[in-house]
């Protein structure tokens, strides 16, 4: 399945590659970059985009008006943002305004705990998944390799906004309107293009913008630094029996609960576990939520499973069932699950189970249950 095998890559190979780039990342540091002046031109980009076309400013050579959003897929305020850059496409792609939207992050400057708020990264791939599941209809380009657009319009945060003339001149920056989830007192960006389109001066030429800053490649280093100081956290395991398995599975009053049964003698269970530790650093810093693996070894295995854990530096709350009888077990954490391992569900306050399943876990379709329920909004 195409999701599975780009959220296989992204989450299973994430750790390695930041670790492998982190040293090589070239330098770029924010307090260089000079936002664009009023009536500054257009600089002149060739971004690839997410329906597989090349985009310069010569394709919208045609437009009476150009906007250009800096935005991305992880940004809690971004994704706020993403229904009004999508209504505000359709009112007035027919007024002569061609609206284009660039992601500007390195996906290998961001860290895990960054993604909070998302199932997806920064990467073009899932680019190309948020773009199709949201039906964008506008142009979706990708920055993130050399991020030498982003430096050239100076584009600080997601979202930030850069509305042209007809001569490609400067005549808007700043922010598109003053509210990202509350009531929307000032229509900054859509003022701006009621007043080019009326042939009015803008009255206000810049905001400030609000959201998250731009992930530049000199972040990479930080991101190594984080891997290191999560893969030395310490892993523990302890036993727990069916009455403690069944406690598990009433749900904590505050916490959404992700539980994950497995054995070292189970191949799905031990190569599936990478994903798993990868989606606990992204979302365990979101209160409430909390990942607990239950290995389903023989107790006089747990070293073993101890080792298999250290291996993956999984260090969220690791039990090994010590109540001998399996079938407690499994009537104890969940009567629809008939046994198979490995077993994944994610358990609610109050106990009710809002996602499960038998098998090796489909990561994106487990973070976007995740997400689901937390919220992607701060």
């Amino acid at each position: 399945m195409m999701l599975n095998r780009i959220s296989r890559a992204v989450g299973t190979s994430l750790v390695s590659m930041f670790l492998l780039t982190a040293l090589v990342a070239p330098a770029s540091a924010t307090d260089k970059v000079k936002t664009l002046d009023i009536g500054a031109a257009a600089p002149d980009f060739s971004l690839p985009g997410v329906d597989g076309k090349t985009y310069s400013l010569k394709d919208f050579a045609a437009a009476r008006i150009l906007v250009v959003i800096f935005n991305c897929n992880h940004c809690p305020v971004a994704q706020a943002y993403e229904q009004r850059i999508m209504q505000m496409n359709s009112d007035y792609k027919d007024k002569g305004v061609a609206l284009v939207v660039i992601s500007p992050n390195d996906p290998q400057a961001e860290r895990l705990d960054e993604y909070g708020y998302t199932e997806l990264t920064d990467s073009f791939a899932d680019m190309k998944i948020r773009a199709r599941e949201r039906g964008f209809e506008f142009p979706y380009l990708y920055d993130g390799d050399t991020q030498t657009t982003a430096h050239a319009y100076g584009a600080v945060a997601t979202p930030h906004v850069f509305i042209f003339d007809q001569e490609r001149k400067l005549r808007y920056e700043g922010r598109i309107d003053d509210s990202d989830v509350k009531e929307i007192k000032s229509h900054d960006a859509r003022n701006a293009l009621d007043a080019l389109l009326a042939g009015k001066p803008v009255l206000v030429e810049t905001t400030h913008v609000f959201g998250c800053s731009t992930k530049w490649a000199s972040k990479r280093a930080d991101v190594a630094k984080a891997l290191a100081r999560w893969d030395a956290e310490k892993v523990e395991i302890k036993g727990i029996d069916a009455a403690g398995v069944a406690e598990l599975a009433k749900g904590d009053a505050k916490k959404l609960r992700l539980v994950n049964v497995w054995a070292t003698w189970c191949g799905p269970c031990v190569s599936e576990m990478p994903e798993l530790e990868t989606i606990n650093r992204m979302y365990r810093d979101r209160r409430p939520f909390e990942m607990v693996t239950i290995s389903m070894d023989e107790p006089e295995k747990m070293d073993r499973a101890l080792e298999t854990l250290n291996k993956f530096h999984v260090s969220g709350t690791n039990y090994l069932y010590t109540g001998g009888d399996k079938d407690k077990l499994i009537d104890a954490l969940d009567k629809e699950w008939q046994g198979p391992l490995p077993y994944t569900m994610l358990i609610a306050p109050g106990g009710k189970v809002i996602y499960r399943t038998m098998g090796q876990m489909d990561p994106m379709e487990l973070k976007k249950a995740i997400v689901g329920y937390l919220g992607r909004t701060y």
